[in-house]
């Protein structure tokens, strides 16, 4: 066992001494164009302060009071997330939430729609999310009555 974690704590060790001497490898590039390369190779970085939207749809016990209220909360007192919450269709036991803000706060609120654990015996599922393009016409979380 500990000829496992002396082996694991070299690799480590080895592999940040070679992170670290690799960084001070002279380029031949001026370091404007070193940014815009590795931009460029990156594909995943999003960021953080863009203003992007959700619709959210969500089925289950969300036509209680509380459910909406903690909506309504969550996305537009704790977010600061612009959009509007749709009435429950009574057949189906669903609802839409429409949000707009920035990506951070957008993610982070579908992340909590995700958990349902909302309230001491609701079950809330999230069904669909769906990206949207920001309209920009809120100025508040509203629920649609």
């Amino acid at each position: 066992m500990n000829l496992i974690k002396f082996l694991q704590a070299t690799f480590v060790l080895f592999m940040s001494v070679w992170h670290i001497s690799s960084a001070f490898v002279i380029s031949r590039h001026p370091p404007q164009t070193l940014i815009r390369i590795l931009a460029a190779s990156d594909t995943t970085s999003t960021d953080a302060d863009e203003i992007i939207a959700r619709r959210i749809v969500v089925t289950g016990d969300v036509q209680g009071g509380y459910y909406r209220s903690c909506v309504r909360n969550e996305a537009g007192r704790f977010r600061r997330l612009v959009g509007n919450m749709t009435p429950v269709d009574e057949k189906s036991r669903e609802a839409e939430i429409y949000v707009e803000g920035k990506r951070r706060m957008v993610e982070g609120f579908v992340r909590w729609c995700r958990k349902s654990n909302v309230g001491l015996s609701q079950i809330i599922q999230v069904k669909e999310v769906k990206e949207e393009e920001p309209t920009g016409l809120y100025e508040d979380f509203y629920m649609q009555s």
